[in-house]
């Protein structure tokens, strides 16, 4: 199978992914109480990252591999995009849900996951689009 096929794979999975994130989890957490939600997120973050790591994974050594077999713009901006949703994951995303299953004080956490998601939305639904027009170029 063409490396571009596989990437492409990756890309929609992550797009499927995140969206189902933006408009059913995240929003979904709002209406659990304190309490709650601890014990949801305890349950929740472990069996999601079944699904997200080995696609996340995927997707930055595929655009690893694209750059070092032909860095051209393509692979560039989309090895520049996934390195940037990747930081965006552990540097803000990742705090914030640990601040959710610490069971500290998480009151508007839920809020400002959907809220501040929208960036990754909206990048991950470009990189899969970027993938499939360039397919189309080929």
């Amino acid at each position: 199978m063409d490396l571009q096929i596989i990437r492409l794979l990756f890309d929609f999975g992550m797009v499927v992914l995140i969206w189902l994130v933006q408009l059913v989890i995240y929003p979904g957490l709002c209406y659990y109480n304190l309490n709650d939600i601890g014990i949801w997120h305890q349950k929740y973050t472990p069996r999601v990252s079944y699904v997200v790591m080995p696609l996340m994974v995927g997707q930055l050594l595929i655009a690893i591999i694209q750059v070092n077999r032909n860095a051209d713009l393509y692979t560039i901006m989309s090895l520049s995009a996934v390195l940037i949703l990747w930081l965006s994951t552990f540097l803000q995303f990742v705090p914030l849900h640990s601040k959710i299953s610490g069971k500290t004080d998480c009151e508007g956490i839920p809020q400002k996951l959907v809220k501040r998601n929208w960036f990754r939305t909206v990048l991950w639904s470009l990189v899969f689009l970027w993938s499939f027009y360039w397919i189309l170029l080929s």
